[in-house]
C-alpha cells in the first residue's frame, strides 16, 4: 500500500491510500478520485515532504519514527473499513442515478429524511456540497443491487 497527499482545484489536501502508483493512475484516469470536502473530480498529486534517513553516523534528536504498518495490517484495515461500510448501508435505499435528486429535496424538505446511497456525476455532488447538503462519498465502489448475480 502506498499513501499520497492529493489535492483538488480547490487547493483541498486529503490523503489517500492506493494498492501501488499505477492504481492512483488509474482511479484518476477513470474518474474515480473525488474531493471528499468538494466533490471535485480534477484531483492530482500534492507535493508531499521526503522521508529521508538520518545519516547513519549522526545521533537522532527525535524519538525513533514509528513502524511502518505491515501489508497484512493494511490489509486487515481495509477489510474492516469495507465491512463498516457494508453494515452503514445494510438500511440505506439504493437510489442509484436518482441520488442527488432525492438527497436534494431531503434537505429542502420536500422528501422525509430517509438514509440513502446512490450515484453521482462529480458536478452534481459539487452542486449539492455548495448547497449544504450533507453527503460524503463512499470508500469503496457500490454494486447496484440490478449488478448483482
Amino acid at each position: 500500500m502506498i499513501v499520497f497527499d492529493l489535492r483538488c482545484a480547490s487547493d483541498h489536501v486529503f490523503e489517500a491510500w492506493f494498492g501501488s502508483s499505477g492504481a492512483f493512475e488509474e482511479q484518476r484516469a477513470r474518474g474515480l478520485l473525488i474531493c471528499p470536502i468538494c466533490g471535485d473530480a480534477d484531483i492530482g498529486k500534492a507535493a508531499m515532504a521526503p522521508n529521508i534517513p538520518a545519516k547513519g553516523n549522526r545521533q537522532s534528536q527525535s524519538a525513533p519514527p514509528a513502524e511502518a504498518p505491515t501489508p497484512a495490517a493494511m490489509k486487515a484495515a481495509m477489510r474492516a473499513l469495507a465491512a463498516a461500510q457494508t453494515k452503514a448501508l445494510e438500511k440505506s435505499e439504493w437510489v442509484g442515478r436518482a441520488f442527488a435528486d432525492r438527497a436534494r429535496a431531503m434537505h429542502v424538505g420536500d422528501a422525509d429524511a430517509a438514509p440513502i446511497h446512490g450515484e453521482a456525476t462529480a458536478g452534481e455532488a459539487k452542486a449539492l456540497a455548495e448547497e449544504g447538503v450533507a453527503i460524503a462519498a463512499l470508500p469503496f465502489p457500490v454494486v447496484p443491487p440490478e449488478a448483482i448475480n
